[in-house]
């Protein structure tokens, strides 16, 4: 029994993935071949070149989204490392409030935070009107249907994913560690770069895996915030699946992401070294 346990405890987690992961991707790989429409049903038939012409159709797409999402993921590595930094070392005895404030937005809907910035971000809005009136901003000048929206977006909604990461990550660098440095004559720049940015690296890695996936194929902003030349994948899928009920297309867009998302993943994990970042998770 005792030698059973581990595979006990991995079980429901198991078959969770196994159910609510797994069977829909193979669905999906099933319905991404097949040939048909609403009416008359869709058939198998292996059509493989449903993936070249989803790629040749919607590159444009692909690489915007990429594009938006690194974008905004730098963006909020840029914007989560400092907050991150101040609440695990001078945040003292409120750092629980200094959390919960970062978590305040998870309290209302994820639409109805980003609808919220489209009426604030509107050209008469609460920002711009006043602005427009006193003349310190031209009257053509707006925010909504432009990439800034998007990516400001993205970044608004995914931030608290990528400071809460880092302040773990930054919660257990031990003080001590920086005095020693600090003792040994290294500057407080030195002593930063040197130990703390080096074992805060798991965070940052756990961060930008949380961010930039989701960012990528996100189409909630793009469409509330974005315009025509805003669509992201996100979009496109949306609405082959919903509207247009082209499965196949859909499906194939999809598995596309999901394969270039994986390539890129596994790219960063080279490039930043996983070793690494699992040597300094372990310390």
């Amino acid at each position: 029994m005792k030698r059973l346990a581990p595979y006990l405890l991995i079980l429901p987690g198991g078959l969770w993935l196994a159910i609510f992961l797994v069977v829909p991707m193979v669905f999906m790989a099933s319905v991404s071949t097949q040939e048909g429409d609403m009416v008359n049903g869709f058939v198998q038939t292996f059509n493989f070149s449903v993936y070249g012409d989803a790629l040749a159709l919607y590159q444009t797409q692909f690489l915007r989204s990429a594009g938006y999402g690194l974008v905004a993921t730098a963006v909020s590595v840029a914007l989560a490392y400092p907050m991150a930094y101040w609440i695990a070392f001078k945040g003292g005895a409120r750092k629980s409030t200094y959390l919960l404030l970062v978590l305040l937005p998870f309290f209302v809907s994820f639409v109805l935070r980003t609808v919220s910035w489209k009426f604030l971000l509107a050209d008469d809005g609460m920002i711009l009107g006043p602005l427009k009136a006193t003349g310190l901003v031209p009257d053509d000048f707006h925010v909504l249907q432009t990439t800034v929206a998007v990516i400001g977006g993205l970044v608004y909604n995914y931030l608290p994913f990528m400071i809460l990461p880092i302040y773990v990550a930054l919660e257990r660098v031990d003080p001590r560690v920086v005095e020693a440095a600090q003792d040994l004559y290294a500057a407080r720049r030195q002593a930063f770069t040197k130990v703390v940015l080096p074992l805060s690296l798991p965070g940052v890695f756990a961060g930008v895996l949380m961010t930039f996936v989701p960012m990528t194929a996100d189409y909630v902003n793009a469409g509330i915030l974005g315009g025509p030349e805003n669509t992201m994948i996100g979009n496109i899928i949306q609405t082959k699946y919903l509207v247009n009920n082209d499965y196949p297309t859909a499906a194939a867009l999809s598995f596309t992401l999901m394969a270039a998302m994986l390539v890129g993943i596994f790219a960063y994990a080279k490039v930043l070294g996983t070793e690494n970042v699992l040597e300094a998770a372990a310390r």
